[in-house]
């Protein structure tokens, strides 16, 4: 092996020193070899070139001068660019008459890569590069279908409602079905959970708003017409979207519909273009809330005792559990004051604004209450919410905190009786003790540590109705919330009082 290549050193060296002495004869195929028979001599080598160009190959033979045979061991001039050229240099006389092939898969696998005996690909990227992409799409695809049953079915959980059931054939919006039709179904379908959600957006989307009737920290209030009634529509701002949600949850808690609950008709959102409107679409009542009404006229010893009966019946209904598949949880309301109460056309009460409202699951024992910041009246809080003595986890602390404030309604209600051509201004509780927006700190130092509470007039012992609703007063403000009266004790005391009066409530 070592004398072969000694032997190869021996014959390039005499090629060297042979081509020194003598010019080295090449085939040429450029215009100026044509005189000389395409031929040219050199001192350097001769060179033969394939291209691939315009998708044809081009053959070139020409002589390369020894100046140009740089740098020396590879000269540039002689290497070839793998897929476009292929250059072979050579030191003899007509050595650069080869034909030199330059494959067009070659070409093309050196363009872009392939797979093959050529290409520059094996089969496992030709596979990554087929699979992957088809993976992608299946997941994508994968994907796409849940989150559309996803959202199907809770829109369908939003919606439900058995429509081949046939004992809800007669929920349908025929044209001739006013709005009490609509009601009175529903009171004796069964449900008393509020009309189905397709009901009450069928109903809110064409209601046409007359004129506001009041404004509060929520939003405003609105009379609407609706196929020839009156209905009165909550239009909650978008930042107490929790307390409409909330609202709404509760009117429709199953067979809390009641003569001295206001009655909850629909709920919907409704985008006006600007901003979404938040609808809460209830019965409206004429004379408005019991503190307008009792600002505007004073009551009878009747009137003030089917305000405070129905009030108590409102309560008492909301507070009591319901056993059973069709029951009802306790709810306590949380800010009973004479602004969430409203008058009725017969003048009884309706209690109303449940955004506070909170409910006892008594299987679990456990209390839901809304996820917002919103906190009772100040004025009407119980002394146990005031210093912060009130227990949280017992449901009935709740209810007694709803007696201290109906207390206090009904010391609002009988200031207004006309009694032996007597009767007092209206004026809220505390009226004389604290400022028109007390704060929480003034309000307990004067329930909490002051113990004091609204003024019963002395005269008020000479007439029975007034006697026994101070006494019922007293004992709904009792600074031990246990101690206090219960809703439906309220309701049986107040009904006996009529029965004694003779009054037909």
């Amino acid at each position: 092996m070592a004398n072969l290549r000694i032997s190869l050193a021996v014959v390039v060296v005499q090629a060297v020193l042979y081509r020194s002495c003598e010019a080295l004869r090449c085939n040429c195929t450029t215009p100026p070899c044509e005189r000389n028979g395409f031929q040219c001599e050199t001192d350097g080598a001769c060179m033969a070139s394939t291209s691939f160009i315009e998708g044809q190959e081009q053959h070139i033979r020409i002589c390369i001068a020894q100046d140009n045979l740089v740098p020396p061991g590879q000269p540039f001039y002689c290497l070839s660019a793998e897929g476009l050229l292929n250059i072979h240099c050579c030191y003899t006389d007509y050595c650069n008459s080869i034909d030199l092939k330059l494959p067009t898969v070659t070409t093309q696998a050196g363009l872009g890569g392939g797979y093959g005996p050529d290409g520059s690909w094996g089969l496992v990227e030709l596979v990554a590069v087929v699979a992957g992409p088809l993976f992608l799409l299946c997941l994508l695809l994968l994907t796409f279908m849940f989150l559309y049953q996803y959202h199907q079915r809770a829109y369908s959980h939003r919606q439900r409602l058995e429509v081949e059931d046939p004992s809800c054939d007669h929920l349908y919006m025929t044209k001739d079905r006013t709005l009490q039709d609509l009601i009175y179904d529903l009171s004796t379908s069964g449900s008393g959970s509020g009309l189905p959600l397709f009901v009450q957006r069928t109903v809110a989307r064409t209601i046409v708003l007359q004129e506001i009737i009041g404004k509060g920290r929520f939003g405003e209030v609105w009379r609407g017409r609706w196929r020839g009634g009156d209905v009165a529509v909550k239009i909650f701002s978008s930042r107490e979207e929790r307390s409409w949600f909330r609202e709404a949850e509760i009117y429709q808690t199953i067979m809390l519909r009641h003569e001295n609950i206001l009655g909850f008709i629909a709920a919907d959102n409704k985008d006006n273009g600007t901003w979404t409107q938040l609808w809460l679409v209830s019965d409206y009542h004429e004379h408005g809330s019991l503190f307008d009404y009792l600002n505007r006229y004073s009551v009878t010893t009747e009137g003030m005792i089917k305000l405070a009966l129905s009030a108590a019946s409102g309560l008492a209904h909301l507070h009591m559990e319901i056993l059973g598949t069709q029951g009802k949880p306790g709810i306590a309301h949380r800010d009973l004051k004479s602004k969430n109460i409203l008058v009725k056309k017969n003048c009884t009460c309706a209690i109303a604004d449940l955004g506070l409202a909170v409910r006892h699951d008594s299987a679990s024992d456990t209390i839901d209450i809304a996820p917002n910041q919103r906190v009772g009246t100040k004025r009407y809080m119980a002394p146990e919410v005031l210093d912060e003595t009130i227990n949280m986890r017992h449901f009935d602390s709740f209810k007694c905190a709803d007696i201290y404030a109906l207390g206090l309604v009904y010391w609002e209600i009988a200031r207004r009786c006309n009694t032996g051509g007597i009767h007092e201004d209206y004026q809220l509780p505390y009226y004389d003790l604290v400022p028109s927006d007390p704060s929480i700190e003034e309000m307990r130092k004067l329930v909490c540590d002051q113990k004091l509470r609204p003024n019963i007039p002395n005269w008020w012992q000479s007439y029975e109705a007034l006697r026994v609703m101070g006494k019922i007063m007293r004992e709904c403000w009792y600074s031990n919330g246990a101690a206090r009266l219960t809703a439906l004790r309220i309701k049986k005391t107040l009904s006996q009082l009529s029965i004694q009066e003779d009054i037909k409530v």
